[in-house]
């Protein structure tokens, strides 16, 4: 899905929390893969959770830590599916699209952030 706003950006999030969900229920329930995929569940569907609560901000301020938390979100998520790809031989390319997808969403979270902060002189 591609970004082009801040209303598309909530439901890419949306759907990529819905794709990572439906991805890791197909691997296979090992002991570490159960623990896994619930990290998996909450990152991912913390990312949109967040960019919501950004969107209803009360400040700048409060409005940046949101979008800091996204985007910590979007790492975490893309840890645990670059570790999914890796030690997984089932949907190996659906959790490499996902943890790719995952980047994108870091990076445009980035960029927000970079786009709002003060420039800071030194």
């Amino acid at each position: 899905m591609e970004y082009t706003g801040s209303r598309n950006l909530e439901e890419w999030t949306f759907q990529f929390a819905k794709a990572a969900s439906f991805s890791v229920r197909k691997l296979e329930r090992t002991i570490a893969n159960v623990e896994y995929i619930r990290q998996v569940i909450r990152s991912s569907a913390s990312i949109g959770a967040n960019y919501i609560e950004a969107n209803e901000a009360l400040s700048k301020k409060d409005f940046l830590m949101r979008i800091r938390i996204c985007r910590k979100e979007a790492k975490e998520t893309c840890y645990w599916l670059r570790l999914f790809s890796e030690t997984n031989e089932t949907n190996r390319a659906d959790l490499d699209a996902l943890a790719q997808e995952s980047v994108e969403l870091k990076k445009i979270l980035s960029a927000i952030i970079i786009k709002c902060e003060p420039l800071k002189v030194i």
